[in-house]
């Protein structure tokens, strides 16, 4: 399905927003999509069919496609069946058994027949991606629509592009999904992370002394790029899983000037080669994690040709605080996967990561305990196990609990249960992005048994406001102070602060008001409201290292959630939050455009 036809789609179903006002594609589109998939029901596709360049003055005959999957439904849609369902079918081959007698043969011939059209097929003419071809002195990045986010990113970044690389001797193929920085006419930042195949692929060629060819999709049918963010095994080929999804063979062309071969259907290639002795700087960027991703070193691509279809249109999405695009993405990616994580974890029964964990930063797991110590097992399966490896946060519970997406009773049914010796914290690798841990790429990793059940004790109750005044007495630089879950036998006291000092000093005093706290976590006062759980997940997942943040007192357990300092002997750079421009927002509000209520605007901090 091409994204003419995905547009034509959507349409007929009303799931489609057309903006025709001209709009900057500098901040004001990507504004715009960040408060449309905000609304409750994650709004609508957006198409902006007048995408303009402030700045130089042009104006793009591009239109620009944003939010396909922001919803349930359109991703669905997008899937052509249900996700679900897709699930079940890779289970059923995982668990196919050699047939008995001739009835299951017979059956199983039918299966096998369907799989023949999940190989990619390579064709030996040119696609209708290639209907336009411009290289040399022609190429320019500039002539595409391509986005800033946000005010303090380093520049324009291709945020959906199909990453198509290959191993140095060609026999693995990969496609990935990698933000992409746009440097001049026909360089751009490659942000593939060290523990990503690409990267691997870059290793390879430095060590041969080569350049590493790339040929970068975007558009076509929006599943080739759902499929780029496929945490699938090394060496298997993303596109498997588009027929299997598709029951098709997705159509392959050679690209002009790599080896590379890309779906023929895609709306724009960018095609260029890696020189594997030169990096660059890249960013910042405004990514999934809602903080700025720092500036790195990072390779660089030179572009050697661009080509499109006739008619083409400009695929991006727009990252930052959730919820978001990804949200849909991830709840697909979920739901498909189950089966192949039971592979290495046969007795998991579910598992679901909260949107405002931001995926890596929290894990939910339903599992059937057998033994003692089973739920710790599970917890090195996850960290050992690609992507969910970077994961910081895993919490595990039984059969019984509830719905993992029923966030109210299975809180009720944690706290409970709950007992400082549930916690398990470890070490382990984790994504670039994770900006707490003390050094980039490994970190604290925190792990909560909840599969037993324990008998805690209950505090005693207090009025907030009696014991904001009893905390102000020990911690002056207290703020605010709320309770939540205060029916259950672990009540979460949250309390924010002007800090000044290291909280490692603040919790120590916490004893002296024990027979009233069990849970106790810290933020800053500044950009926190401690009546707004939802950001505050977001905010505290992000904000804490396991093994650094996490104090036990007797009874107490205490969790730093604060931007960490020199106070707190922190030396790397600590970004900062991912947030509109004013002006900005109030210019798409004047022109009628920005019409999210302003009680969503105030619970997602934009």
């Amino acid at each position: 399905m091409t994204l003419q036809k995905t547009i034509d789609l959507l349409k007929s179903k009303d799931e489609l927003r057309v903006i025709d006002t001209p709009l900057d594609i500098s901040l004001e589109i990507p504004h715009l999509a960040y408060a449309e998939v905000k609304k409750s029901d994650g709004g609508k596709a957006l198409l902006f069919t007048h995408p303009v360049n402030k700045s130089t003055g042009q104006s793009f005959n591009i239109p620009v496609v944003m939010n396909l999957f922001g919803s349930y439904r359109r991703t669905e849609l997008l899937f052509g069946r249900e996700v679900e369902g897709v699930a079940s079918e890779i289970e059923k081959l995982l668990h196919m058994k050699p047939p008995q007698g001739l009835k299951e043969k017979v059956g199983m011939l039918g299966d096998l027949f369907a799989m023949k059209d999940i190989f990619p097929k390579k064709l030996k003419k040119r696609g209708s991606c290639q209907e336009v071809v411009k290289q040399g002195n022609e190429v320019d990045l500039y002539d595409l629509p391509i986005l800033t986010t946000w005010e303090e990113d380093g520049g324009p970044f291709i945020t959906m592009g199909q990453v198509y690389t290959q191993s140095l001797d060609g026999a693995v193929v990969n496609l990935g999904m990698y933000r992409l920085q746009v440097y001049d006419k026909n360089h751009l930042g490659m942000h593939w992370q060290i523990h990503k195949d690409s990267s691997h692929f870059f290793d390879q060629y430095q060590r041969a002394g080569k350049k590493m060819p790339v040929s970068i999709a975007i558009g076509g049918d929006p599943l080739y790029t759902w499929c780029a963010t496929a945490p699938l095994p090394y060496g298997v080929n993303e596109l498997l899983l588009y027929g299997l999804i598709k029951k098709e063979s997705p159509k392959l062309v050679e690209s002009i000037t790599t080896p590379l071969y890309i779906p023929e259907d895609v709306d724009f290639v960018i095609e260029g080669w890696v020189d594997t002795e030169k990096l660059h700087l890249e960013g910042p960027f405004g990514d999934h994690t809602g903080y700025y991703t720092l500036a790195e070193y990072y390779p660089v691509m030179e572009v050697s040709a661009i080509t499109h279809r006739k008619n083409p249109y400009y695929l991006a999405t727009v990252v930052g605080k959730p919820p978001l695009e990804d949200k849909y993405m991830g709840w697909a990616t979920e739901r498909v996967f189950l089966p192949l994580l039971k592979t290495n974890a046969a007795d998991l029964i579910d598992y679901h990561m909260p949107e405002n964990g931001v995926f890596h930063n929290l894990i939910l797991a339903k599992m059937k305990p057998l033994y003692k110590g089973h739920a710790k097992q599970f917890m090195h399966i996850f960290w050992g196990s690609g992507q969910m490896s970077f994961v910081k946060h895993a919490l595990f519970f039984g059969e019984d609990a509830p719905k993992l997406t029923n966030y109210e009773a299975l809180i009720t049914y944690a706290l409970n249960r709950f007992v400082p010796k549930c916690l398990f914290i470890s070490e382990g690798i984790t994504d670039a992005l994770d900006h707490s841990s003390p050094e980039s790429l490994i970190g604290g990793k925190l792990g909560i048994d909840f599969t037993a059940s324990h008998s805690p004790s209950t505090p005693e109750p207090i009025d907030s406001s009696v014991l904001m005044e009893r905390l102000q007495i020990l911690i002056p630089e207290i703020c605010n102070v709320t309770q939540y879950m205060r029916h259950t036998a672990n009540p979460i006291t949250v309390i924010s602060i002007n800090k000044k000092r290291s909280p490692k000093e603040y919790f120590g005093l916490l004893k002296e008001l024990q027979i009233y706290l069990r849970i106790v976590i810290i933020v800053d006062d500044a950009k926190n409201d401690i009546h707004n759980p939802y950001m505050l997940i977001w905010r505290v997942s992000n904000n804490i290292d396991a093994a650094r943040d996490i104090y036990s007192f007797e009874s107490i357990i205490a969790i730093d959630g604060t931007t960490k300092t020199k106070v707190d002997g922190f030396e790397r750079e600590w970004p900062g939050d991912v947030e509109c421009t004013p002006s900005v927002v109030q210019r798409l509000k004047e022109l009628s455009l920005w019409d999210l209520e302003s009680k969503l605007e105030k619970k997602y901090q934009l």
